[in-house]
């Protein structure tokens, strides 16, 4: 397997523990979060979805540097 696939799935992995964390620790708070993110608009979920990628983008260039 290539290092550039090896990566990916490091970072996926990676994404996995992160996200896990919140319902692991914290299960109540994360349900009410979950709610709340229910109850936005599309508009506003594609907004933050946008500022979530780009802002990742960012950093990862920062960090490439």
């Amino acid at each position: 397997m290539s290092p550039l696939w090896l990566d990916l799935l490091r970072a996926l992995c990676l994404v996995l523990v992160i996200e896990g964390l919140w319902p692991l620790l914290a299960p109540e708070r994360w349900k009410a979060v979950i709610a709340e993110i229910a109850r936005l608009d599309n508009r506003s979920l594609r907004i933050a979805g946008a500022v979530a990628v780009g802002s990742g983008l960012v950093l990862l260039h920062l960090l490439r540097q």
